[in-house]
């Protein structure tokens, strides 16, 4: 062996290993995200704050590297509403609603681009067979002009098999980006499943706090008609001017106008509900539930930041999308180098007849390999690459986003219910103080010691806070589904709650 030799020896491995670490995809290293050790809005108010009791996180001293959680089991968090008309509701949106249904198909075909994708990992093989008949002319046979040549038959099956090597990660790195492609797309389903039921959860109690401003709006039109009675008595009998009368009137009739507008309103939600039910709006009717009372609404502890990045199905979504976007980057660089397909193809022809394909005189095979390499394109190959590194670019800038938005949402719905929980606190002391306004206004105007417009100030102010209260009610229970929203569907299995809800069987197949 010479010297020349034993270099190209020795170099032909190192030179190898160099190109096949040339085209492969780049190793995925997880983008920094600065994660806080707590939720700001989860801390306990400090004195200058509106005095409310607030549920302070976990301690937040340390936080751990976030990972993917679709294994985690999925919880259904609208139980701890403890409300079966909900339940029922989102069961219902689960199974029937067209957004999900949608979803769920796009699931079905990422699947299956990922199931061809897998297909180039092992040989194909396939099998073919015909029969020809043809007649071809005396030149193309040697012959001379004009010579009869009679037709002829060809009967033909081979066997033939093609297997692409792997040899710079083109297949490998392909079917890791449909995987992750495919993940990505479950995940979205989850956010949409998520949305949903979310949906759902906040259209009812928009409905059933309607439900309560219309049940108060009711009985200030009841107390309305009690005053024009009341005032038209008086007037017939000459206690008061037609001024009180007046003003009864017109009193009763902006309440009954502000009435049948809710009303309007109502309708609007009600059909918003049918919608995320799958049913349409001229169809589905629903119950009238005032919402009474938030006492029994469930307390949602916030959790460690980190695990929202875990919990949250639109940042699983945006991180498997970056793994997808890795892995193309090693399929555009394997398309700078060599390409090995082996083929093989075996079976039999004859002229004769059907049964003579089958003679072992009559077999046939072929074997090959094909090697094939771009040398002249334009600079195709290096565009792709470049392309999908950008590509890789825009799917780490949507997953910081992504993160960033999740922290945000999750900060404003804590403030919101904390804010809220002030406010409600505010507003049930003026509700007490509005009742014994109104009652002491309206002895007063009975026992002539006041004016009809001192009643009518009382019973304003005391309808204001009672709508006002109802409002709250509603806002403090959509703000609470807006924060298991936020969170991913759930909170630590740790407080003895529930996970992200899971994805029906349809997107499981």
């Amino acid at each position: 062996m010479n010297k020349l030799q034993m270099i190209a020896k020795g170099v032909a491995p190192v030179l190898a290993a160099l190109l096949m670490t040339a085209c492969a995809a780049p190793e995925f290293k997880q983008p920094a995200v600065e994660v806080p050790a707590a939720f700001k809005e989860s801390q306990t108010p400090s004195a200058a704050d509106v005095a409310v009791p607030v549920k302070t996180a976990a301690d937040g001293s340390t936080w751990k590297q976030a990972q993917a959680a679709e294994a985690q089991p999925r919880g259904e968090w609208w139980l701890a509403f403890n409300d079966p008309a909900l339940n029922e509701l989102i069961a219902e949106a689960t199974r029937a609603n067209a957004n999900l249904s949608v979803a769920a198909a796009r699931v079905k075909q990422a699947r299956a681009i990922a199931g061809v994708a897998e297909a180039d990992r092992i040989p194909q093989v396939g099998v073919n067979a015909g029969a020809q008949r043809q007649r071809q002319s005396a030149t193309s046979l040697g012959l001379p002009q004009g010579t009869d040549v009679a037709p002829g038959k060809l009967f033909s099956a081979n066997l033939t098999a093609s297997y692409e090597v792997d040899l710079f990660g083109r297949v490998s790195s392909n079917v890791s980006a449909a995987r992750s492609d495919a993940a990505s797309i479950e995940a979205t389903y989850r956010s949409v499943l998520l949305s949903v039921q979310a949906d759902v959860a906040q259209t009812y109690f928009r409905l059933r706090a309607t439900d309560a401003e219309l049940e108060t709006l009711q009985r200030t039109v009841q107390t309305r008609e009690e005053d024009v009675k009341v005032n038209q008595r008086r007037f017939d009998l000459g206690d008061i001017g037609e001024f009180d009368l007046s003003r009864s009137k017109t009193e009763l009739a902006t309440t009954r106008s502000e009435f049948i507008g809710l009303q309007r309103q109502r309708v609007t939600t009600e059909h918003a509900l049918a919608v995320l039910l799958g049913k349409p709006a001229a169809s589905y009717t629903a119950g009238v539930t005032p919402l009474l009372d938030t006492a029994l609404l469930p307390v949602i502890p916030a959790g460690l930041p980190s695990s929202l990045l875990e919990r949250r199905p639109d940042i699983a979504a945006a991180q498997r999308t970056m793994e997808a976007s890795n892995a193309r980057i090693g399929v555009a660089r394997s398309a700078m180098f060599p390409a090995l397909t082996l083929s093989a193809s075996g079976g039999g022809s004859s002229a004769d007849t059907v049964a003579e394909v089958f003679k072992w005189s009559s077999r046939s095979w072929v074997l090959g390999a094909l090697m094939s390499m771009p040398i002249i394109d334009g600079g195709r190959n290096k565009n792709n690459i470049l392309r999908s590194e950008a590509a890789l670019e825009e799917s780490v800038g949507t997953y910081r986003q992504s993160v960033l938005v999740a922290f945000a949402e999750v900060e404003d719905n804590l403030a919101g219910l904390r804010i809220l929980a002030g406010q409600t606190a505010q507003m049930e002391a003026a509700l007490v103080s509005a009742r014994r306004s109104a009652d002491l206004a309206q002895k007063l105007y009975t026992a002539g010691r006041s004016s009809y417009i001192d009643l009518l100030d009382a019973q304003r102010n005391l309808a204001a806070v009672e709508r006002t209260a109802v409002q709250l009610r509603g806002t403090r229970a959509v703000t609470t589904v807006a924060l298991i929203r936020a969170l991913g569907g759930g909170w630590d299995s740790a407080n003895g709650a529930a996970t992200t809800p899971a994805a029906p069987a349809v997107a499981q197949q």
